[in-house]
């Protein structure tokens, strides 16, 4: 059993995506090719955007949006502590200080409640100046706009949603990638919607933003690749990545359904076990993990591997407690939510092609012992 299961995907789309890629090969516009531009247009129509603006990773494309936003030494950006070190990486790289904020407890997304405390104290304080939140749609669930928007025109501050883990997912019917100023995602293999190497995308439906998005990621280009009016990056998505992503488009709804039935699987049969996700009304997850927790998450890992099932953590490390971050100078007690998940959760097998066999093999090693 995989993890995640991305050789059946390959099976079942193998003939049309290696079209797709025998095309790229005879066409031979490896960079910027036509099929970047077709899956930009296509991306758009699914999130609900007015630009879709491809890059080289989904780090790169956080990092896109600070240049955009002119984040720079003196401000904070707020982002969740129970998160992947890129969130926070980009803000430390952009010379700004990363401010952590600690997760809502039901959905493990950063809380709106600790974040409005953590820019009030930031303001009082008066050493930085307030300028963004990013907020991350973690394990696939879309973190709390409605509030985060609140909070963002209250203070002031551009919002980026950070979609990695959450594109496929929505809220109202309203899809992941098309929240805040601008929102970003990654396509590494893993993620819902993941290519065969790296590759990201930013989206928006600001005509500014989009304009420097697309300078920025290629060298601060203005009217050709020689006039360069800005000093941007180097972040293309190759040609190969976006063709073999434009037939993986195609299957993604189907294959976010069967996430969507395979998690329900797992909470029907789990509830009564542990502490199994939670999804509020209104919001579709497209289930980029399948994460519980336990207190007793070591036996469980232990008993899982024994019956050759794989399982994973994320996230045992907070970024407050990261070595990159120690002059920070934060305090396990200071984000009680997010350090007890960090030392709860874990993930079991999840992907769009998973069986029915292979949830209940998992279903059945993790009750056996009750």
């Amino acid at each position: 059993m995989q993890f995640i299961d991305l050789k059946s995907q390959y099976l079942h789309l193998n003939k049309r995506i290696d079209k797709r890629v025998e095309s790229v090969l005879s066409h031979g516009k490896y960079i910027m090719g036509p099929e970047v531009e077709e899956l930009e247009a296509r991306l758009e129509d699914y999130v609900g955007v007015k630009h879709a603006i491809t890059c080289a990773n989904g780090t790169d494309a956080l990092q896109l949006c600070m240049l955009a936003l002119d984040i720079k030494v003196g401000d904070a950006v707020f982002c969740p502590t129970f998160t992947f070190f890129a969130t926070a990486e980009v803000i430390a790289f952009s010379g700004a200080t990363p401010v952590f904020v600690d997760s809502d407890e039901a959905t493990f997304n950063i809380s709106p409640t600790d974040l409005e405390k953590r820019i009030i104290k930031v303001l009082a304080e008066g050493k930085l100046i307030p300028k963004a939140i990013i907020a991350v749609d973690l394990f696939g669930l879309p973190a709390n706009y409605p509030a985060l928007e609140l909070l963002a025109k209250k203070y002031n501050l551009k919002l980026i949603e950070d979609a990695a883990q959450g594109f496929g997912g929505d809220i109202e019917g309203k899809k992941a990638g098309g929240f805040g100023d601008m929102a970003t995602t990654s396509f590494f293999p893993a993620k819902p919607l993941g290519c065969y190497g790296d590759g990201g995308a930013v989206f928006t439906n600001s005509d500014e933003y989009a304009e420097l998005l697309r300078s920025y990621r290629i060298h601060g280009t203005g009217e050709d690749k020689y006039d360069n009016v800005r000093i941007g990056m180097n972040s293309r998505l190759d040609t190969i990545q976006a063709a073999i992503l434009l037939e993986k488009l195609l299957e993604f709804p189907q294959e976010l359904h069967n996430r969507n039935n395979a998690a329900a699987c797992y909470s029907a049969a789990l509830s009564d076990h542990m502490a199994v996700p939670k999804i509020p009304t209104g919001y579709l997850s497209s289930w980029a993990q399948y994460t519980m927790l336990d207190d007793n998450r070591s036996q469980l890992m232990d008993t899982l591997a024994k019956d050759d099932i794989p399982s994973m953590i994320y996230y045992k490390t907070c970024m407050h407690q990261q070595t990159a971050f120690a002059h920070l100078k934060y305090a396990h007690s200071d984000f009680p939510v997010a350090t007890s998940l960090a030392n709860r959760v874990f993930s079991i097998p999840m992907s769009g092609y998973i069986g029915s066999g292979d949830i209940t093999r998992v279903i059945r090693s993790l009750s056996k012992d009750e």
